[in-house]
Parts: structure tokens; sequence; C-alpha cells
């Protein structure tokens, strides 16, 4: 790739931007996008492997604590990013968009790469998880950079009435990323089998992003500086406090705020349903063998990523707002079918189960606890908390309903009754391994599956309902980049726009996976945790369609808010 391809003309013209060549254009987005799949792919390791860091990293707690746990410390990554937006956005906007993003991406590929010679709990405990959770940090930062940097660049190489098209192909960055993810997971998973891949082989996978932060870096080391910041720098216009002028501004901060809670807030929650929780639900919930469940996230994905291009280039045509707004309605009003959809092809048998005989917890609720465990401490050892905790390891949704004070909770199935036991009760190891037969038994009398039969499966119509749920994503997602670069002007673009969209994705979006777990653990019900991400796209559905304003015509040279 030539080293000038983001070069063309005098920076200090205006109108830089229509001067560049498509092919200029297109080496940008290139650059700019290939790198940035090499990133997230670093990002969502972690997340597609959830389940093994679980047991390679918080074995010292129970199967429940311990899987909320590793989702706690996938999380930890998205709580930083709107620390690394305001770091690197700050730096983006006085030092440049090229230089910010190589640091970005140095970080993460390091980061990652030592996950994958990390000694596990077993080796070195306690402090395994805890260097765990901060290389998850480091990577969040560095995330937190990455996004607006990019989307930033792309935009500011892209003639006006086309900046939805070529920032697409930075929304398609996400999901390329999983899928790549995916894909080196699943090819190390048959080279290796289970067995060998669950106690090392997972390892694999991290160890290849040294690979990638090679080619990545160089990548990034043929870009040049976007011409729209080396004109605004050439004519003395930047920011000298970015952080002051973004949201010591009372218009901007506002504009801000409501890109916050009116665009990214409902993209980011209707983003990790569609490609991560579906992922926890397949496999946690109904019990579907990860190779199968892992093909099935790949397949949709593979198939819906084209959609993102189209719904950027629709965008510069009908609008962002639109598409936008119409993605949050539809999932909004479709997750809670379309997930008991894919209970009835994924797992009938748990469907028939729960239909024939269904499951109930009877305790006293002053006896139950909330099993939602960030610090991984709790035991959980009352009678109710015990039984709460064999049927959400074993996968089976359970009612509650209220006992008398005093006495041990008990488990309902069908009309079978299966007393519970206090854990700290000096007899608790007989008692629980008589519960746990006794459980056993009565579940398989009802015909409850251990785990989703592989034959009764029907891989086209759950391919097909998970591709239907990254549509949706890609509703959202494509046209937003192009709308957030639109809202604010050049010199606090990076700053400005990148801090709402990590707030977003980070908390909003990155904390989906445990809340959305523990709700089902406590409730039993396990499509309970889907009104998480309904509430919040319906909230910024609101705000966005009566406050946020439409953005494809904005001049982004303009050094005036889009808002206005």
């Amino acid at each position: 790739m030539s080293a000038n391809v983001a070069r063309s003309g005098d920076p200090t013209s205006v109108g830089i931007v229509k001067e560049l060549s498509p092919s200029q254009v297109r080496g940008v987005i290139f650059a700019s996008s290939l790198g940035t799949v090499f990133e997230w792919y670093d990002f969502y390791l972690y997340g597609s492997l959830a389940a093994i860091i679980s047991k390679q990293f918080f074995s010292g707690v129970n199967p429940t604590a311990g899987f909320i746990f590793a989702l706690l410390a996938f999380a930890a990554g998205f709580a930083v990013r709107p620390f690394g937006a305001i770091f690197f956005g700050r730096l983006g906007d006085l030092v440049g968009r090229k230089y910010t993003f190589l640091v970005t991406i140095l970080i993460m590929g390091l980061s990652t790469f030592i996950v994958g010679v990390l000694p596990n709990y077993a080796t070195i405990g306690v402090a395994a998880p805890v260097i765990l959770i901060l290389l998850r940090l480091l990577q969040g930062l560095a995330l937190g950079g990455e996004y607006g940097g990019a989307a930033t660049y792309v935009a500011e190489h892209s003639p006006r009435g086309k900046r939805g098209a070529y920032t697409s192909w930075i929304q398609t960055t996400a999901t390329l990323g999983l899928f790549l993810s995916l894909l080196v997971i699943l090819g190390c998973r048959v080279w290796l089998g289970t067995e060998a891949f669950e106690a090392w082989g997972w390892r694999i996978p991290f160890l290849v992003s040294l690979i990638l932060l090679g080619v990545s870096v160089w990548i990034r080391l043929t870009l040049n500086e976007s011409p729209l910041f080396q004109q605004m720098k050439a004519e003395g216009k930047g920011s000298t406090n970015p952080l002051r002028d973004s949201f010591g501004n009372r218009e901007n901060l506002k504009v801000v705020l409501l890109a916050l809670f009116g665009l990214t807030a409902g993209q980011a929650v209707v983003w990790y349903t569609g490609q991560f929780y579906t992922l926890f639900f397949l496999t946690q919930i109904l019990k579907v063998d990860p190779q199968p469940a892992n093909l099935m996230i790949a397949a949709s994905l593979l198939a819906a990523t084209p959609f993102f291009l189209l719904f950027g280039w629709l965008s510069d045509r009908i609008g962002r707002k639109p598409i936008i707004m119409t993605g949050l309605l539809l999932a909004a009003l479709t997750y809670f079918p379309i997930f008991r959809a894919i209970t009835h092809f994924a797992n009938p048998a748990l469907e028939a189960a729960e239909n024939a005989s269904p499951v109930t917890v009877i305790a006293n609720a002053a006896s139950c606890s909330v099993q939602f465990n960030p610090v991984g401490t709790s035991k959980f050892t009352s009678p109710c908390d015990v039984a709460k905790s064999a049927l959400v390891r074993k996968g089976v949704p359970y009612t509650n309903a209220s006992g008398p004070q005093g006495r041990d909770a008990q488990i309902r199935v069908g009309t079978t009754v299966i007393l519970s036991y206090d854990a700290l009760a000096p007899t608790a190891k007989a008692d629980g391994a008589a519960f746990e037969g006794r459980l056993e038994q009565a579940l398989s009398a009802a015909k409850y599956p251990a785990k989703a039969d592989p034959a009764q499966v029907n891989t086209t119509m759950v391919t097909l309902l998970l591709f239907v749920l990254v549509l949706y994503v890609t509703m959202v997602y494509g046209p937003i980049a192009a709308m957030l670069v639109e809202l604010f002007p050049t010199k606090i673009r990076y700053t400005s726009m990148s801090l709402p969209y990590h707030i977003g994705n980070g908390w909003f979006g990155g904390f989906l996976p445990p809340i959305a777990f523990a709700i089902v653990a406590r409730t039993g019900d396990i499509y309970s945790g889907l009104w998480y991400p309904v509430v919040i796209a319906l909230v910024t559905l609101v705000i966005g369609v009566l406050f946020v304003k439409e953005t494809k015509d904005v001049d982004i040279e303009s050094e005036t808010l889009a808002a206005h």
C-alpha cells in the first residue's frame, strides 16, 4: 500500500476531502478497517471464550458465580472504554488521528498476547484473575481510543453524500473481528479436540494476536494524517483544550448527552443482544454444544455483514435517523418471540419438558439471595440459594413461589417435590449428594434434557433467527458512525463522539451479558434477561425520535454544531 494513500493536494486548501480520488479513499477505508478488525478480534476473543476462561481463572468459586464473575471481567474492559475515549480522544484532537490509533493497537495487541501466556488460577491463585482483569482494563482503554479515531479518520476522507457508505465499512469491523475470533476458535477446537482445547489450546487464538499486531502496525504506518485535521492545524483553528470545549460547553454537552441517550445506548444493547447474548443463551441456558453454537453464530454474522454496507449506503439517501430508530423498534417488539423460537428450534426437549412438568422453587423470599457476585466471595449456602444454583447450573427454567418461614426450600418438578438443604450444615456433604441424586432423577423422569440433543437442533431455523437478530444490529449500527461524526465540529470531533459511543457501548452494552444472566439466575425465567435490552431500546427510541436531529446533509468541514 502506498504511503501516500491519504495525501491529495495542498492540505491547507478548502474542500480537500473532495479532491481525493475514489481509489485513494478506498485505500484509506481498507487500511483503517483492516487494522480495526484485528483490534476487535483481540477484544472479543475473551467474550467468545468466557465459559472456558471462567473455569481457568475463576475456579475458586461455585460455577454460577464463576461464570457471572467471568462475564464481569469481560465487562471490565467495557467499563473503562469511556476513560480511553476521553484520554485518546483528547490526544487525537491535539496531535492527530493517525498516531493515536497506532498507539491504541499496540496496547491492545500486547495485552491480548499476554493473556495467552498468563498462568491460570490453579497455578498462581488469585493473582491470575487479578492480572487478567488488569489486562482487560488495558484492552478497554485502547478500544476506547480506537473506534472514534477510525470512524473520524474515514469520515474526514469521505465526500459529502457518501459518508454513510464509506463509514459503514468501519461498522463491519466489530462483526468481522468477532467472526474472525470464532473462526480461529473453531479451527483450534477441530484441530486439537475439545478436551485439549479447553485444557490449553484456548491460548492459541490469543497468541495468534501477535502476528495480527505486526500486520496492523504496518498498515497503520502507511497512513498519513486526516486532510481535515491537517487543514485545521495549518489554519490555527485546532482546540487547545478538547475536553473543556467538548464537555465544558453547554451546547456541545447537550449534543453529547443526546448522542448517548438518543442513539448509542439503544444501539449498544441491540448490538450486544444480537451478537453476544445469543451465544450465552445458546450455550449456557439452552445447553447447545459450543461448536455448533459458534458455527450458527458465525453463519448468521457472515450472512448479515453486507447489510452494514447496505444500511450505511441507504442512510446517505433517506437519512441516518429513520434506519436506526426502525431497528430499535423492531428489536424491542420482537426479542421475546424470537428467543422463544430459538428455544423451540435449538432445544425442543427443554420446551416440551417445561410445558409438561414446570419447575417451581418454593421458599421464603427472605432466605433467597440475589445470585450476582461481582467479587466472587459469596457462597450462596441457604436452602433456597442451593436450589436455585442447582437449577441454573443445569439450565432448567423455573418459577418462584412463596413458602412458609422456617421451612427448608423445596423444588417441585411437576408433582414431584425435592427438599433442598443447608450447605453449611454438618451433614452438608451427604445431604448434597442425596439432593443432587433426587433432583437428577426427578428431572430425568420429567424428560428435562441435560443438554440440547444435536439431532434435534434445527440448524437452519436457529441460524435464520440469529440472522434476523444480527440484521437489527446492522440497522442500528451501520449508519451510526456517520451520524456521530456529523454531530460535532472537527476540532473536538474525536473527543466528543468517542465518549457517548463508548459509554453507550461500554456501559449499556458491555454490561448486558452479566446483567441479563444475573436476572435469569434470580427469576428462573430464561427470557427475563431480555427486559434489559428491550427497556433501554425503547427509552432510546423515544428520546431519539423526539430530540435527535437528522445529520446526513451536514457539512463536516463547518466549525458549528450539527444540532444547530
